[in-house]
Order: C-alpha cells, then structure tokens, then sequence
C-alpha cells in the first residue's frame, strides 16, 4: 500500500479554490487506512458537467486490489464485530460531526462533480449526517430477546449477530446519502465494508473516507475503491466472505449482481429503477398538487429514482392542471450547480439522449409539446424542461425511467382506470396520489403497487422510514431499523438447564 501522504502530493485539482478543508480533496483509493494508487498507475478522469472542464483523474484500482480490500476488510471484522455497541456508536457520532463541519465544503465538491444545484447539494450532505446518528444509536439496540420455553428444562435465545464483510455499490445521483445509509447500518451491526462509487462521483465518496479516517475508523473497517466497476466488484461478488452487498442503480444491473450473488447465497439489498405514478383526481387541492408535482418531477433535475415520471390527472381538472403546471415549469430556473438553480446539468450526454428520444417518440405517438423539447443553451449536457400533454399510454416516456428533467402528463376517466395504469410497470417504488376523499386514500393506497406511497406531499423519505420497493423496484429496505437487517443474521441458541 501507498502512504496516505500521496494523496497530498497528488495532482492540483480545480476542486481546490472551491473548499477550505483541501484535505477533503482526495484522488487515491482508501484501504486498509491508507490512501493508495493503482500499481499499475491506471487513472480515469473526472469532469464537471456543467461546464465539461476537467476537475482531477482519480485512480482506478485493479481486480487483484479489491481483492486485497477484502483481506482488509475480513481482517478488521473481528475486532470491529466485539467492540461494544456503544463504542462502535462513538465513532459514528465522531464522524458525523465532523461530516457536519464540513458541510459547505462537502456541498461544493458534489455540486462540481455531480451538477446538482448548491441548495439540494446542501440538502444531500444533511441527509447523509442523518443516516450517521441515527444509526449511532441504533447500534446499542439490537437486544438478545428471549423465548418462552417449549421444551422441559431449556432457556431459550436469539441474538442478532453481524454478517460479515458487507459491499456497498452506490451510484452518482446521490454520492454522498446512498453512501452513509448503507455504511452507517453496516457499521453500526458491526460489520465491515467496501464501497465501490460510481465513477462520474468519486470525490464524494473519498471526501467521507478522509472524514471517517479524521474520526477514528479503525483501519479496514471502512474501504472506498473507485475504478472500473467490473474490475472492483467482480472480486466481491465471487468471494463467499464478502456477505452482504447493497446496491442502488439500475434493474438491469441489479438482475445482474442478483444472479452473482446466488454463486455464494449473500444477502441483498438492491434499490432499483422507479417508474413514479402521480395521480390527481378532481376533489385533490389543485394549486397544492401541482406544486408538489413540480417537486416530484424536478428535483435532482429529474434524475431521482423517486422522480414523477407519469403524471396522470382527472379529466375534469385535466386541463387546468396543465396550464398551472407548464405555466410552474416556464417560471424554473436552468445553469450551473453552483448558481444554485432549480435545474442544473445532467450527468452525462446519454441522459441527454435519452430526453430527445423520448420527447421525439412520444409526439409521433400523438402527445402535444407544451414547453421546453429541447437542449438548453446553458451548455451540453443541460435540457430544458418540457411538458408532455395528451402521453399516449404506449409512449417510451410511459413504460421507462426518464431521468431527466421532462414531465408527461395525461388524463383519465375513473379511479379504477387511473390505478390500473399506475400498476402497469415491472417497477413498485413509489407512488404519489392527491385526493380530498379519505375513503379514496385507503382504497388506492391498498391497491398501489408500489413499496411506499406519497399522499398529497411529495417529501416522505428520511433516516427514520424504511426505504424501499416491490416488483422489480429492488429487495429489502434501507433506513430506519430494518436497514439493519440485511447486515445481520439471527442466532437462537438452546440451554439445556436440567
């Protein structure tokens, strides 16, 4: 391994005339507490997608590498595991404040590396503090529980014990939260991880390994490896130490690490793609739903698992609705992350295309362009934001996750219509539904297909709810206390007292 004073000798960044704290600028994996290079000097670049200029080239580890993060990781578990629960507690709180500390710095390098608006960037690193402390605490609380007896002269017990090393594979929308809720459960069960970030985002990730390094961390107890997502992951998936993965991206690859993953039965947590039904019926609080829809469709600039990727209205208020929403949409504000706009750049020139492609399908199939439809002057990779009325039910726009900034909108006749339509997809992540009737609510909500259901809000995530969907949305749930169970099994043990 490299000494960690590589990465303060390293390449001058653009980063660096951002942030206060330069130690948060790091371009070399962290393993086994030290920050090392790939040994054979492979490098991948970094560029902000607003402007495309290039902010650093990050090493980019090989297979034999992640292997060795492994040995790291295996090593560290068993000290890690037998630490007392309060203890393990202590260094998470260590690192949350320090994440805390650092939150403008933090803010600024998402925002260059990943284009989202300095508020939401902002928005990212509290929500990420917040996985941190609540699992902090959730680590004292995993009790032996004890059983009633079946059985003459027997005491009876289940525990809950830690897996084992955990893998934690996290994308770029949201480079610092996806991190933090994966690892502060993992860590907080006692076990130990490795984590692969996306390599559009890896500034974030080794910005948290500096800070969980400044808070203690006891060397490979928490491993962060960027590089080629095939050459880091493959190890992990095939090595039967490597005990639980979770991932966050798409259902394509997440069919994928399912199917590895059975080679060697680990436990999975995966949070796919979303396909978001938001449903509005007549008596719904007009003003208030679109406002809400604007929220659901635009944040991240589109690119949310959770965005409103189908927006489905009753016909009576149809076409008031459409007015008011393009009408919010015109009004939205498009540039760089750092300008704090409502809409900044997407990721890269394939989020791009994907827009177009959808806009031009869906109008050959008979929808009407009320705004926007095309690429935005600010740069490349910015689109304008584009409403769709009249979506035919075939659109591309209807049966895909968009990712971007372009609401398709499209009425519908009676509840059962509208609930059959939103059913309609492999995905079940998250549903929203505006209504006034509180039997309608109970109803739908029932018959929503979805792992969580939005009623006439559209913020409903946080560390203290279960996170997650159905079908082909992903399996398991992240945050609140059931984050906690895929990174532990149960033991029941059976005393014979006679």
């Amino acid at each position: 391994m490299q000494s960690r004073i590589l990465a303060e000798t390293s390449l001058e960044s653009s980063l660096f005339h951002l942030i206060d704290n330069r130690h948060l600028v790091k371009h070399f994996a962290y393993v086994d507490g030290r920050w090392a290079a790939a040994r054979d000097g492979a490098v991948f670049q970094v560029t902000d997608p607003a402007d495309g200029s290039l902010l650093g080239e990050v090493t980019s580890l090989s297979s034999a590498q992640s292997a060795e993060a492994i040995d790291a990781a295996d090593d560290a578990f068993s000290s890690w595991s037998t630490l007392l629960p309060q203890e393990r507690a202590s260094f998470l709180l260590a690192w949350h404040d320090l994440i805390l500390e650092n939150r403008e710095d933090l803010a600024r390098l998402m925002t260059r590396e990943q284009g989202k608006p300095l508020s939401e960037s902002r928005g990212e690193i509290d929500y990420a503090a917040s996985f941190v402390s609540f699992y902090a605490e959730e680590a004292k609380r995993p009790n032996i529980e004890s059983i009633t007896s079946h059985l003459p002269d027997a005491e009876m017990e289940v525990w809950r014990e830690p897996v084992g090393v955990a893998a934690l594979i996290t994308p770029w929308n949201f480079p610092c939260a996806m991190i933090t809720r994966k690892a502060a459960a993992a860590l907080a069960a006692g076990c130990t991880v490795v984590v692969h970030p996306s390599q559009e985002t890896p500034y974030s990730a080794l910005a948290l390994a500096e800070l969980a390094d400044q808070a203690g961390l006891p060397a490979g107890v928490f491993n962060v490896l960027p590089g080629n997502a095939e050459d880091i992951v493959k190890p992990w998936m095939s090595d039967p130490r490597v005990r639980a993965v979770s991932f966050t991206g798409s259902t394509g690859i997440g069919r994928l690490l399912y199917s590895q993953g059975a080679q060697t039965v680990k436990r999975l947590v995966l949070e796919l793609g979303g396909h978001a039904p938001f449903l509005v019926f007549a008596d719904a609080d007009l003003d208030h739903a679109v406002d809400q829809a604007i929220a659901a469709k635009f944040a991240t600039s589109g690119q949310d698992c959770l965005a409103a990727n189908r927006i489905l209205v009753e016909r009576p208020v149809y076409l008031a609705f459409c007015e008011a929403f393009t009408n919010r949409v015109e009004a939205l504000s498009v540039g760089p992350g750092l300008e704090d706009p409502d809409i900044g750049p997407l990721m890269h020139e394939r989020a791009v295309a994907k827009q177009e492609d959808h806009v031009r399908d869906a109008l050959a199939r008979g929808a009407r362009l009320l705004t926007g439809g095309h690429r935005h002057a600010a740069g490349p990779l910015f689109y304008q934001p584009t409403v769709l009325a009249d979506t035919p039910a075939d659109a591309s726009i209807f049966r895909e996750e968009t990712f971007g900034p372009v609401a398709a909108l499209a009425a519908f006749d009676k509840e059962e219509d509208a609930i059959a339509w939103a059913n309609d997809t492999e995905y079940g992540l998250i549903a929203y539904l505006h209504t006034q009737d509180p039997r309608r609510i109970y109803r739908a909500s029932r018959a929503l297909q979805y792992g969580m259901v939005a009623v006439n809000r559209t913020k409903v995530t946080g560390y203290p709810i279960p996170f997650g969907g159905v079908k082909q949305s992903g399996l398991g749930r992240e945050g609140a206390r059931y984050g906690l169970e895929a990174f532990t099994e149960i033991k029941y043990v059976c005393r014979d007292w006679s």
